[in-house]
């Protein structure tokens, strides 16, 4: 029989165990269970990916222990795993190392993490967060063993967050009956109650055809232990400006027309991509619509739209064919010209290749002379083309249109009728391009024959006499025959376009290896201040020179007050010299590189003294606009760029402008500083291959003088551009729909849908 035994416990311990209501000398029955539950593991890659979210009781989930760590497999947890209550056995000697295990768990927690759980639970109780997954939801390890219909949780004892299980732990104690925690269910698949298993999977695929991102897809119990299908992603609404958006289906019906309606699409975009490319739009509600074009598809008008659509497939079918009959009409006329000129051209070459070869012998020339004593007839080829064409046409009956039969359409009979469509496209193109070519061959063709008629009319103008001819014909020159054009490719050329996820980094390390070597110390000093909140002020003197001295003056005793600030807080007086310490040798990590440069300080380039005066001070920032102009005009783009702007109100650019070159990240920070009543304007601005630019690189806000400063553009993604020296053709305004969470960091922030109005500008 084994002993039972004493074991001392701290007192931080004992504060702990008080606050849990532990007693180990009587453990309560909802604390001993009696096995571990029967529960089949496989590895698999979803593992830790949840797809059931529900509210449990406390009540009915167990708690089982394992010496190992969350990220170990589950099969190692689960085989070494055993009930709590052989943890909280303080009597039995085999217990002793489980038991001093509780206790250093115990040991570790703060209280004050396991009461962020209790007040995080508390609000799941009221409101479950938009995106359903919460912070430290992961620290819910609960599975479900069918066999047993029992929920378990599973408690790695390596871990050094504990405050789920010890929260469990307190619930469990305090034996609240019926209360509840919503958690995520680890290792289970979807029930299949609102869509099958395979139908969400074959959902997962449809949504990122349409949004390119692969969407969450969680099952939702409620307290009463009814189930939602929540669908969760983001998708793009213009550009690389993404939209989250959220469907929720309460009912198998409402999520099964949501599926046939994505399946159908998702058909029709694979199948036939020339016709289809379904867009996605916002909705009011939060969720997304598709659309073709402006038109909005819904599964209420799915069958119309097919009738439709096949209708379309058919008359485009209809006068494609008509017009494929009329091309082919006009391809047989051109060959027919095609053919004749040929003959004509291989008639008047034949006469030229007999002169020439007479020209080489006196009898040649004698017998020439003799044989085509009399002038040619200048042969004259009309080009009937047009004509004929039109009378052949005007002769062809018009075909009758087949009336379209008004049933119902499947989504096999509308692909075959725009395959059959397409079939009719290709051939008809194939003979635009014969006609193109016989066009270009006949066009050739009749300047050879006009290029040897007119040297065959020479020839004649010199058989006058026989002795002007023998002249004539000992000359050395003869005319150029086959003189033509070439056929011109008149298919538009594609020109590259930055792409911020592919190019940036290239873009960055380029122009702050060009900015190292082109701009000047003063230079580079000057446009790291175009940086600050200063460019406002530097555009005044560019542009407006409005501000008077007086303005001036107020902005520099704010930056004397900073200086002053600066230097009590470092102990040290202020230096009339405009110095200050800084441990310039200090490491920094920049781009996850270690460098030893020091930033550059406004102060320093614009020498705030103590006694400097405003005159003095406006002096500065005039030659800082100087340099900038200066130095804009050495850097130039080498594609064409899009560029961006995020503001809250309407606003004409003029002179110096910072863009930023992601619109993404540029949108996002706007809305995090806009209120729900606000404004979001987003300008996006083309910038032509040539355009001059600053580009806010390494170089711009960090002095080199260690030489271990990273090359790129780490700490901006901006560049400044002089907008004087742009011209703009035109501006195009559009709208589109946004939904985002203000505050990422709360689970419980409520969306925002906001109407972002876009501006392009060219």
């Amino acid at each position: 029989m084994p002993k039972n035994r004493e074991v001392s416990v701290d007192t931080p311990v004992k504060e702990k165990i008080e606050y849990l209501g532990l007693n180990f000398e009587r453990v309560p029955k909802a604390l001993i269970a009696s096995d571990k539950p029967n529960f089949k593991t496989i590895k698999t890659d979803d593992e830790r990916q949840y797809k059931q979210y529900k509210f449990l009781k406390i009540s009915d989930i167990d708690i089982l222990l394992t010496p190992k760590h969350r990220m170990d497999s589950l099969r190692e947890r689960y085989e070494e795993a055993s009930p709590l209550y052989m943890y909280l056995d303080s009597k039995r000697e085999e217990n002793a190392t489980k038991y001093n295990t509780f206790l250093s768990m115990l040991k570790k927690v703060e209280l004050s993490e396991v009461e962020k759980v209790e007040d995080e639970q508390k609000k799941l109780a009221k409101e479950i967060p938009y995106r359903v997954k919460f912070n430290g939801n992961y620290l819910w390890q609960i599975y479900y063993s069918e066999k047993d219909n029992q929920y378990f949780m599973l408690v790695p004892t390596e871990d050094s967050d504990y405050s789920t299980f010890f929260y469990l732990l307190k619930k469990k104690i305090e034996n609240t009956r019926n209360e509840m925690v919503f958690v995520p269910v680890s290792y289970i698949d979807y029930s299949g109650k609102l869509l099958k298993k395979t139908e969400i999977k074959d959902l997962e695929n449809y949504l990122w055809l349409f949004t390119k991102d692969y969407p969450s897809i969680y099952e939702v119990y409620n307290e009463q232990g009814k189930v939602s299908l929540q669908i969760l992603g983001e998708t793009s609404v213009y550009g690389k400006i993404k939209s989250l958006y959220k469907m929720s289906f309460d009912s198998s019906k409402d999520a099964n027309k949501f599926f046939k309606l994505l399946k159908a699409l998702f058909i029709l975009q694979v199948e036939i991509p020339h016709y289809y490319n379904f867009n996605t739009k916002i909705n009011q509600e939060g969720g997304i619509e598709l659309y073709l074009g402006d038109k909005h598809i819904q599964y209420n008008t799915l069958v119309e739209f097919i009738a439709n659509q096949y209708s379309k497939a058919t008359t485009l079918k209809q006068d494609t064919d008509e017009e494929l009959e009329k091309l082919k009409d006009k391809l047989s006329i051109l060959r027919q010209e095609s053919t004749k000129l040929e003959q004509e051209y291989l008639e008047k070459e034949k006469m030229i290749s007999t002169f020439l070869e007479c020209k080489k012998s006196f009898f040649g020339k004698v017998k020439y002379y003799f044989k085509f004593g009399k002038k040619s007839k200048k042969s004259v080829v009309k080009d009937k083309n047009n004509t004929n064409n039109e009378e052949i046409v005007q002769e062809k009956s018009k075909k009758k249109k087949a009336l379209v039969e008004d049933r119902n359409y499947t989504l096999d009979e509308l692909i075959i009728a725009f395959k059959e469509l397409e079939t009719v496209e290709n051939k008809k193109k194939n003979v635009v391009q014969d006609i193109n070519a016989l066009k270009l061959k006949n066009k050739n063709l009749k300047r050879k024959i006009e290029n040897a008629t007119m040297y065959i009319n020479e020839i004649n103008e010199h058989k006058k006499s026989i002795f002007e001819f023998w002249k004539y014909s000992n000359k050395d020159e003869v005319a150029a025959l086959e003189e033509g054009e070439e056929e011109i490719d008149s298919s538009p050329r594609i020109e590259k376009t930055f792409d911020f996820n592919s190019d940036f980094e290239t873009f960055g390390e380029s122009a702050d290896k060009s900015q190292r070597m082109k701009f000047t110390d003063s230079e580079l000093d000057s446009s790291y201040l175009a940086s600050t909140n200063l460019l406002e002020v530097m555009n005044d003197i560019y542009i407006k020179k409005t501000l008077e001295l007086k303005d001036y003056s107020k902005i520099l005793n704010n930056f004397k007050e900073e200086k002053n600030s600066f230097l009590e807080q470092q102990n040290e007086e202020f230096d009339i010299f405009g110095n200050d310490s800084r441990d310039n040798n200090k490491e920094k990590n920049l781009g996850n590189k270690i460098h030893r440069e020091s930033h550059r300080d406004i102060h320093e380039i614009l020498g705030i003294k103590k006694d400097m005066k405003a005159s003095e001070f406006k002096k500065e920032l005039v030659d800082v606009v100087k340099n900038i102009k200066r130095a804009i005009k050495k850097n130039s783009l080498e594609e064409d760029i899009y560029v961006y702007r995020a503001l809250l109100e309407e606003t004409q650019f003029e002179g110096l402008q910072l863009f930023s070159l992601d619109e993404e990240n540029e949108l996002k920070e706007c809305l995090s500083k806009a209120n729900k009543q606000d404004e979001v304007i987003i300008y996006r601005l083309k910038l032509p291959k040539g355009t001059n630019f600053i580009a806010l690189s390494n170089i711009i806000f960090y002095n080199n003088k260690n030489m271990t400063l990273p090359v790129g553009m780490q700490e901006s993604k901006e560049i400044l551009i002089d907008m004087n020296a742009i011209k703009i053709q035109e501006t195009q305004n559009k709208q589109v729909e946004v939904e985002y969470i203000q505050n990422d960091k709360n689970d419980f922030s409520k969306p925002i849908i906001k109407t972002i109005e876009i501006v392009e500008i060219q």
